[in-house]
Parts: C-alpha cells; sequence; structure tokens
C-alpha cells in the first residue's frame, strides 16, 4: 500500500473503529461481566448503615436496681411502670427514667408530672431483629444518637475525598492499574473496620473503605464506557448500573440472614477476592492508550477485542503507527489536571453545572435511600423492595435515553422525583401502603436519575480530563450524600423539614439539568478544544456518526480511519 493509499484509508474516528471490531461483542460481555464482582460491593457499602448502624427499641437498663433487691416481687411489667415513664405511643420511654421508682403508679397511671433523668446505667436492647449494630455496641442512642448517623456522613466524605484523587491517578497512571490498587485497599480497610475495637477506629476505618470504594465506582464506570462505541454506549450505561440493583437486592439478603455489623461488613467485602483474581482479565481503556501515546498497548487490546468478537480481519490494515490518527495524541509535556476543568468558558459552564447536578442527584437519592423507615413494613423486606423497583426504572429509562436524549431523561427523573417526596409529606402515616407505593416511585425514580448521570457526566468530558471531571463531580456529589444523613435530623425541628429540603434541592436541579447539552449519538470529545467545536464538526460532515462506518468504506471493503 503506497503512502498515498494510506493517507486515504485512514479517515476514521476511534468510535468507527471499535464499531468495526464490534462495540459490542464477547469482548465487552467480559469487561461488564469482570467488573461486576467488585461493582455489587459498592451499593451493600454505600447502604450498609441501614443495618449496622440500625437503632433497635430499647429502654433504660434496671439491672441495678434488681440487684438491689428494690423491686421485690413485681412483675417485669410492674417494674417498668414504677421506673419508666410512658411515652405517647404507649410504650416505655427510651432515653428517661424515674429518679427513683414510683410505686404509687401501680394504682395511678398518670405520670405526666413526675420529674425524670437520663437512663443511669446503660440501656436493654432488642435484639429480635438486629444481633448486633454500632448502636448496641457502643449505646449510641439518645444524646449520642447523633454519632450514630455521623458515621455514614464520615464514610462518605471518605467517598468524597477518594473521587478526585482517583479521578487524578486513573488519568495519569491509567484506568486498570488504579482499579487493582483501588480493590486491595478497599479489602484492607473493610476488613479492619469490621474488627475495630472502638468507635473511633472504625470511623477512620470506614473513611478510608469510603476513600478507596469511589476509585472503584468512577473507574469501572469510565473503563466500561470508553470500550463502547457509539451505538452501545446508552446500553453499557444502563447495564453497568444494574450492578448496584444487583448488589441493593444483595444487601438485603445477607443482611436478613446475617445480623452482627461484623460479620456483615465481611460479608458484603468478600466478592472483592474475585475481584482481584478477575481483574488480570481486565483490559486497559485502548482510548486512553491512544491518548496518552500508548499506540503499541492500544493496538495489542485492540486485536484482543477483534479477537474475541470474531472481526480479526477488520485489523488487518490497522497498524500501531496508523491508530494514532484515530485519536489526536496530546503533548508528552502537558499534564492535564483538575485546573483545566475550567480552563475554557465552556469547559467551565459544564464543571459547574455538572457539579450542581450531582450533588442534587447524590443528596436527593441517598435522603430518601437512608430512611427506609416509617413505611409499615419489615427492614429487609422494604430494602429489597427499594432495590427491586430499580430494575423496571432502568429498562425504561434505557429506551427512554435512547430515542429522547440524556437531557429530558434528566430533567424529567428529577422533577418527578421530588413531585413523589412532596406529595408523601402529605400523606397521613396511616396510610402506608399508599405512602409505599409513591416512596418506591420516588426511590425507583431518582435511581434513574442517577444512572442517567454517570452516563451523562462520561459523555461531556473530553478523555483527557473525563476521568479527572468524574472525579470532582463525584466529589461534589458525595458532598450531598454525606450531609443527607445529617438532614435527617432537622426532624427535630420540624418533622416535615427534611422531606421539604429533599423535594426542593431534586426540582431545583432538574431545571439546573436544562442548561447541559445534549449526548445521544455523538461522538465523546478526546480534548478539552473538542467540546468548544460546533457539534457538527465533531461528528462529522455527515452529522450522522452511527453511520459514517459504512460510509467511509471504500470498494475493497477496508476502513478508512482518522
Amino acid at each position: 500500500m503506497s503512502s498515498g493509499d494510506s493517507k486515504v484509508l485512514f479517515k476514521m474516528k476511534f468510535d468507527n473503529v471499535l464499531s468495526e471490531i464490534n462495540g459490542f461483542g464477547k469482548f465487552q460481555v467480559m469487561i461488564v461481566l469482570i467488573q461486576s464482582l467488585s461493582r455489587i460491593t459498592l451499593p451493600c457499602h454505600f447502604l450498609l448503615n441501614n443495618f449496622i448502624a440500625a437503632v433497635p427499641s430499647h429502654r433504660c437498663d434496671l439491672s441495678a436496681l434488681d440487684d438491689e433487691g428494690v423491686f421485690g416481687n413485681l412483675t417485669q411489667e410492674q417494674r417498668l411502670t414504677v421506673s419508666i415513664p410512658v411515652q405517647e405511643d404507649g410504650t416505655p420511654s427510651s432515653c428517661k427514667m424515674f429518679p427513683e421508682p414510683q410505686f404509687h403508679l401501680l394504682s395511678n397511671s398518670n405520670d405526666s408530672d413526675l420529674a425524670t433523668v437520663p437512663c443511669q446505667n446503660g440501656w436493654v436492647y432488642d435484639n429480635s431483629t438486629f444481633k448486633s449494630t454500632l448502636a448496641t455496641e457502643w449505646d449510641l442512642v439518645c444524646d449520642r444518637k447523633g454519632m450514630n448517623k455521623v458515621t455514614a456522613t464520615i464514610f462518605f466524605i471518605g467517598v468524597m475525598c477518594g473521587a478526585p484523587l482517583f479521578g487524578f491517578l486513573s488519568d495519569r497512571f491509567g484506568r486498570r492499574a488504579m482499579l487493582m490498587v483501588a480493590y486491595l485497599s478497599t479489602m484492607l480497610f473493610a476488613f479492619t473496620s469490621a474488627f475495630s475495637t472502638s468507635y473511633v477506629m472504625f470511623c477512620i476505618m470506614r473513611f478510608f473503605t469510603g476513600v478507596t470504594l469511589s476509585g472503584i465506582s468512577i473507574i469501572s464506570i469510565v473503563l466500561s464506557v470508553e470500550w463502547f462505541d457509539i451505538q452501545y454506549r446508552t446500553f453499557a450505561g444502563v447495564i453497568v448500573s444494574l450492578d448496584w440493583t444487583g448488589g441493593n437486592m444483595l444487601l438485603a439478603s445477607i443482611a436478613y440472614f446475617v445480623n452482627d455489623w461484623r460479620w456483615l461488613t465481611i460479608a458484603v467485602t468478600s466478592p472483592l477476592v474475585l475481584a482481584v483474581i478477575t481483574w488480570w482479565w481486565l483490559p486497559e481503556s485502548a482510548r486512553w492508550l491512544l491518548a496518552n501515546g500508548e499506540k503499541e498497548k492500544a493496538h495489542f487490546y485492540l486485536e484482543k477485542c477483534a479477537k474475541m468478537n470474531n472481526r480479526s480481519k477488520c485489523m488487518a490494515e490497522i497498524t500501531p503507527q496508523t491508530l494514532t490518527n484515530a485519536v489526536r495524541v496530546k503533548d508528552e509535556d502537558r499534564k492535564y489536571g483538575f485546573v483545566d476543568l475550567v480552563r475554557t468558558p465552556n469547559i467551565r459552564k459544564l464543571a459547574i453545572c455538572t457539579g450542581i447536578l450531582w450533588y442534587g442527584v447524590a443528596f436527593t437519592y441517598y435522603g430518601i435511600s437512608l430512611n427506609i423507615t416509617g413505611f409499615g413494613m419489615n427492614v429487609y423486606f422494604t430494602q429489597f423492595i427499594y432495590a427491586a423497583i430499580e430494575l423496571p426504572g432502568k429498562i425504561m429509562v434505557y429506551y427512554f435515553l435512547n430515542k429522547f436524549g440524556r437531557k429530558p431523561g434528566q430533567v424529567g427523573t428529577l422533577l418527578l422525583t421530588g413531585a413523589c417526596v412532596f406529595i408523601n409529606i402529605f400523606v397521613p402515616q396511616g396510610l402506608w401502603v399508599f405512602r409505599t407505593i409513591v416512596g418506591l416511585f420516588g426511590k425507583g425514580l431518582s435511581e434513574a436519575s442517577f444512572t442517567i448521570m454517570f452516563l451523562y457526566t462520561t459523555e461531556l468530558y473530553p478523555t483527557v480530563v473525563r476521568q479527572n471531571g468524574v472525579g470532582y463531580t463525584s466529589f461534589v456529589g458525595r458532598l450531598g450524600v454525606s450531609i443527607a444523613p445529617l438532614i435527617a435530623l432537622l426532624d427535630n425541628v420540624w418533622e416535615l423539614l427534611p422531606a421539604v429540603i429533599y423535594a426542593l434541592v431534586a426540582v431545583g436541579t432538574g431545571l439546573v439539568a436544562l442548561l447541559l447539552p445534549e449526548t445521544l449519538n455523538v461522538r465523546l470529545p478526546e480534548f478539552i478544544e473538542d467540546i468548544d467545536r460546533p457539534r457538527a464538526e465533531l461528528d462529522g460532515e455527515s452529522g450522522n456518526p452511527l453511520k459514517q462506518a459504512d460510509e467511509n468504506r471504500n470498494g475493497n471493503g477496508t476502513v478508512e480511519v482518522t
């Protein structure tokens, strides 16, 4: 082939190269399946506080008075009557007791005018549902209940810090290598947290577990999407998100049988052992390798992809040298970082809008997900139903995104989520069936908005800063997550205030999403300059990148690549 022929031959973008070797074949399925082993642990840890930080029914411990023989021959019910005031619902108070037994209450049940004091000798817990939780381990109840809630906040602060860290490292050193680092470090910190000997030690270990889990979260989605071509990118984003749904359902199932918080933590972390083993079959992102000048390695992985997808013939005319034309190589002296996310007006606008979007979506989703009480059902069943409702929601999301696009999907799911939360504000607690139905719709819609957001963000940012962009937005999103559990404490100010805040944030974020561009059937940008170019110029003169591979075939059936 002459040099002139070579110049004509290679006039196709990298997405078209993927299309020729099958952008959705056995190779891509392998990538998704391998990463599912690690991704199912994400919801297990992110929603773990629903179980390990659960607060079972409790009352003041009266054993010290028993030992002193104060009660004599009184029955257990009588001992509670004379020692602990009654709440409005008729049950013994969880946090108060009388300074001394009030025996006259055996004949007169009116205790409204009697003085009370906080529990003097600890608490007695109902172990019928949970054998052991953080609350029972370190008495994180009553005036210490904030310490129980803050464990979730500490974990999500770790996730927040890990997002930009792993975003930067994976853009610098590659997706595959940093994924292994995330696997190993997550196992180390998670298993150590299960053997914590103090509350402080547990909080420190949970913080670092959050840091490393964030790496798994953001790297795995980017690595998957970068191996799918344009036509199947929507499918990639949705199918990868199903790992979250499966892990969510798995958490409810495991927690039902493992009701000790230490063993539950170990159980939900154990799939990472298999993830480490299967990591050896996981490829590096060829798109990232090309953008960083690693053309030989990129060609190696593309050949593996073509061979597994039965498209080896398509690689006959594609060499490491000509592959460099498929993706412009960045200047070796040019190091991209977070500062580049505000370098030009367009990417600055993108960073601001996606940051707000991530904050609002994450804040609303976890505000709903970490509050699975109040629906009149078993906590395990509620968690399972909350997870199961995500499955049909994601199927509908897939068809909606393919037909109408990312922007209307993101806006619509957020506005409807806010509407569901707002409706439940006015539904009485007694109508728990209706409340549950509306709550499930809200949960499904909030998960749908999360699914769209991950795919949408990955498509919006250029390859050279894609992981930095996802890391930054994930950082802002986890800031919202870390605040979401604390908002629940505002029910002491006004019972409905948390729900009002969740609803307003969802609606406001949905309106901000209107400012973002559409990415349906648009090539992934490679450099920051690409998002400043007209969309038609980025896609090619035909305006339809899905057909361009066919249009670029010459009479001999060879592939033209640019």
